[in-house]
């Protein structure tokens, strides 16, 4: 798999082949430099680097696209690009929000719905470094800067281990919570963990939303489905390979630690 950028080589020869291909749709999560103690530094991305990254789309003449681009086609592959986060951390606004209006890029942040100001749980639990989750006022100053907001859940549960009647409590249950908080429709979702199957997907469908991300890697031609949108985790092709050798030593770690038990 091919990173998408480097700080050094943006949007090379083969980025840009692959971008012409589709809707390229970015997945972040956290900005900042990643805390000693994470367990996957590679969900952070520093603001110097987030900042050149906007900058250099913009060099390469991308412009911000909507997700109901997918829907409707609009525009031509290899000029629009979608920004997106998941969780609503707070190092998004306090770090991220100049940058991006800095660069006229606007973003779509994905909420966990019951998680509002309090810290990401579900990576503590597996004995992470807790992030604060944006509280209702700044979910508004975030809207009033002219950005947009989706459901990441309720709670990020992994949908797919889930009874259908928990999977759309968490589904349906979000999008109501954050549409009576917020004042407006909650037009798209994003998998917890970028986990689901075709059960949770016609949850997805039912609920009202009008597309859904996944993690899986790739850019959005016409035509693709639009409840299982590819996004592509701004990497370099170094640091891609680097968080496939991480991964491995911590799935390795975990398993002599069980044999050991």
């Amino acid at each position: 798999m091919l990173g998408w950028f480097s700080a050094r080589i943006f949007l090379g020869p083969a980025q840009r082949r692959l971008a012409g291909r589709g809707l390229p749709i970015l997945a972040y999560h956290k900005i900042g430099a990643p805390p000693r103690g994470t367990t996957d530094p590679f969900l952070y991305v520093s603001s110097r680097r987030f900042d050149a990254q906007l900058a250099a789309l913009r060099r390469c003449g991308y412009s911000p696209a909507p997700l109901t681009n997918v829907l409707s086609g609009e525009g031509r592959a290899g000029e629009g690009v979608v920004i997106t986060f998941d969780d609503g951390c707070c190092s998004v606004l306090e770090q991220g929000l100049a940058a991006l209006s800095r660069h006229r890029f606007t973003a779509i942040q994905f909420l966990v719905a019951g998680s509002l100001g309090r810290t990401n749980e579900w990576d503590a639990a597996k004995g992470d470094v807790p992030e604060r989750l944006m509280d209702e006022v700044q979910v508004r100053e975030w809207l009033a800067a002219g950005h947009e907001i989706g459901s990441h859940s309720a709670t990020h549960r992994n949908l797919r281990h889930l009874s259908p009647a928990q999977a759309r409590e968490e589904i349906s249950g979000s999008k109501k919570a954050l549409e009576d908080r917020f004042g407006r429709e909650v037009r798209h979702f994003s998998y917890p963990y970028g986990s689901f199957n075709p059960a949770v997907r016609d949850l997805v469908v039912d609920a009202g939303y009008r597309t859904a991300c996944t993690m899986r890697f790739g850019v959005n031609p016409p035509g693709t489905p639009p409840f299982e949108l590819r996004r592509i985790i701004p990497l370099s092709s170094p640091e891609t390979l680097a968080k496939v050798w991480h991964r491995l030593g911590r799935k390795l770690r975990a398993e002599r630690g069980s044999v050991g038990a």
